[in-house]
């Protein structure tokens, strides 16, 4: 029996089409609705590693649902229903190509860019002087392409998405306006719960010619978090932040000689990071949301799944 799901061949009651990206397999329904599985699969430098992350998908899933519906004042977005631990129902939505990034503090990617002489990042100017986990004096709007599996996304800038017809002028500055307005909701929640929202990225769609926020929000692996307690002591003496988010993964994958690179061989993942990474998880989870995590019973996980949604969608 699956204890982790790491792939997924379901037929669901009208079914037209699937698609199966980095983490989610998102299953078509008669053009309508989306079912969104959540897999264990976990990705870094756009590379699905080879084993799964026990109860990861839940935890993506259920810290998703509870933000998109923290956020439905902001933007409608494409939920329905959620009517199993891995899983969200939702509208079908006409996807927008880019993906919003918003970003609060330089770190990350935009730290390495930055440290090997970037100034530049999407088409926004970066000063000099500027540190490593430095608060940016307005958060910062970096979009990228939304690129296909196995393929890298892409920065690009404001302007060549609509040179590029990517995107009206009229719909990206909406989709600004409410980047901006969500990443300003979900610091706030994250201040309540000690924490800081440091960068994050949002995708979008239309249905009915209306803006729909779509796919995950505010989840460890959209979003980087840092604990707030200690934040301007650890940065003042230069020292790494504590943070919540899978930066972890990434960091052991760069120390282990790999950051998905032409060349790089992906290392051996050892059991007991493996059951590192679903603990810190878990963690995440109920640092994020102030919730108790409840493991749902993995003792077969497609077939809790395949019963859950079938029923869902036989009484929709």
């Amino acid at each position: 029996m699956e204890k982790a799901i790491v792939k997924t061949d379901f037929n669901f009651p009208g079914q037209k089409s699937v698609y199966k990206g980095k983490v989610r397999d998102v299953y078509n329904i008669d053009d309508k609705h989306m079912v969104m599985v959540v897999s264990d699969r976990i990705s870094a430098f756009d590379v699905i590693l080879p084993k799964g992350i026990p109860y990861k998908g839940q935890v993506l899933n259920q810290i998703a649902s509870k933000f998109l519906d923290a956020t439905a004042d902001i933007v409608p977005n494409w939920k329905i229903a959620t009517p199993d631990p891995n899983v969200t129902v939702g509208h079908f939505c006409e996807t927008f190509p880019v993906e919003m990034i918003v970003r609060g503090y330089l770190t990350g990617s935009s730290w390495r860019l930055y440290k090997n002489g970037g100034r530049e990042i999407c088409g926004v100017a970066l000063p000099e002087g500027l540190k490593e986990h430095q608060a940016f004096p307005e958060p910062l709007l970096t979009p990228t392409t939304k690129a296909e599996l196995g393929a890298h996304d892409e920065n690009i800038s404001r302007d060549e998405i609509i040179k590029q017809g990517l995107v009206s002028e009229a719909d990206y500055l909406e989709l600004e306006r409410i980047s901006l307005a969500l990443f300003k909701r979900g610091s706030e929640i994250a201040k309540e719960m000690g924490l800081i929202l440091v960068d994050t990225k949002y995708e979008f769609g239309k249905k009915d010619g209306q803006i729909y926020l779509i796919d995950e929000i505010h989840t460890p692996d959209s979003s980087r978090y840092f604990y707030a307690d200690g934040y301007q002591q650890r940065f003042e003496k230069g020292e790494n932040q504590k943070q919540l988010s899978k930066e972890f993964v990434r960091e052991w994958l760069m120390d282990n000689g790999f950051q998905g690179r032409s060349g790089d061989v992906l290392p051996e993942i050892p059991e007991s990071f493996v059951e590192e990474i679903s603990e810190r998880y878990i963690e995440l989870y109920e640092s994020i949301t102030g919730d108790k995590f409840d493991k749902a019973n993995i003792e077969d996980v497609p077939a809790r799944i395949e019963k859950n949604v079938t029923d869902f969608l036989n009484n929709l």
